[in-house]
């Protein structure tokens, strides 16, 4: 087998983050569920952006964010998502590829504007997200270049992205051509609220050997196998797994493979300021050293650590030299 050019081709959504931080009271008058993430029409979209106070934009998007963390540990990624022909799309496209990511999707002509995520942050560092996901619905089959993800070692597959038709479908050739070129598929579940959706259809690419490696928080985790206990929901997936990994928030984390258990803790962080993009940062960490073949209990450590830089800040993608932080925790 041909060595891939790229670690890790990501697709998912392309959204630009609009972030800014708001008192609990906020939520409520808007009747947000603290801490969620909500899809958003284009009317609601304008009404909570109207309302929100002064924020910052900064491209975001789950596993555009995971590939962020991935060039800034010095992995070689590409990223395959749809943004439109307009000033978001514009700020999408220079970012990425400032970042030291492939991304070379051609821009969706039309009047469907590039998706972008309002972020509304509660002193206690929590985010509550709604997305009006917009130009990355449009994402389709023939976008999706075969030999591109022939030529990275994993393609990782965001779970938001499962929820429109055209980009479920992209989706599904993709996976069918990393099998074909022999590569890994790594799927991160995203948001408890898509199982409601798409439960049956996660359920069935795990039974069916559709997934390498499985990201999931441990909501998400029990909300999939019909659980009531994180220890439980492992029990049920990890056999039909060949790596998993759950992330348990303040608790750490654990990954198993096989007959193997690695379990970290939760990097401490001085202050949480917002824990947008912790999950996604995590799962860049974790590959980082996944693809370099290290032991279990290294990647779950420099997950962590890359987790616990990006919620000592506003914004999903790292501030920090992470390769400098990971060296000390793994030290």
């Amino acid at each position: 087998m041909t060595a891939p050019q790229f670690d890790v081709l990501a697709i998912g959504n392309a959204i630009v983050d609009v972030i800014a931080p708001c008192e609990d009271g906020f939520l409520a008058e808007h009747g947000l569920d603290k801490g969620a993430m909500a899809l958003v029409d284009t009317a609601r979209a304008e009404t909570l952006y109207g309302a929100m106070g002064p924020g910052r934009e900064v491209s975001g998007g789950s596993a555009a964010n995971t590939c962020a963390g991935l060039a800034a540990l010095g992995a070689k990624c590409a990223f395959i998502g749809q943004v439109a022909d307009d000033q978001l799309g514009q700020v999408f496209a220079h970012d990425i590829r400032a970042a030291g990511i492939h991304f070379d999707t051609a821009a969706h002509t039309g009047d469907v504007p590039t998706a972008r995520c309002l972020v509304h942050v509660t002193p206690d560092g929590q985010r509550t997200m709604n997305t009006f996901l917009g130009a990355s619905q449009e994402l389709t089959a023939r976008v999706v270049d075969g030999a591109r993800i022939a030529d990275a070692a994993v393609l990782y597959l965001e779970g938001y992205l499962w929820d429109p038709d055209t980009p479920r479908a992209a989706m599904r050739d993709a996976m069918q051509a990393a099998r074909d070129a022999g590569r890994k598929i790594a799927f991160t579940l995203s948001d408890a609220f898509l199982l409601d959706r798409h439960g049956d259809d996660f359920r069935a690419l795990i039974d069916g050997g559709e997934i390498d490696i499985l990201f999931a928080n441990e909501g998400e985790a029990m909300a999939l196998t019909g659980t009531e206990s994180c220890e439980a929901a492992i029990a049920a997936l990890a056999p039909k797994l060949p790596v998993l990994v759950v992330t348990r928030g303040e608790n750490g984390a654990v990954a198993v493979t096989g007959d193997e258990r690695a379990e970290v803790e939760a990097e401490p962080v001085q202050k949480i300021v917002d824990t947008t993009g912790a999950g996604d940062s995590f799962a860049a960490g974790f590959l980082a050293y996944h693809v370099k073949g290290r032991p279990l209990a290294e990647c779950l450590t420099m997950g962590a650590v890359a987790a616990a830089e990006i919620i000592s800040h506003y914004g999903a993608r790292p501030e920090a030299d992470l390769k400098s932080l990971v060296a000390q925790g793994l030290g």
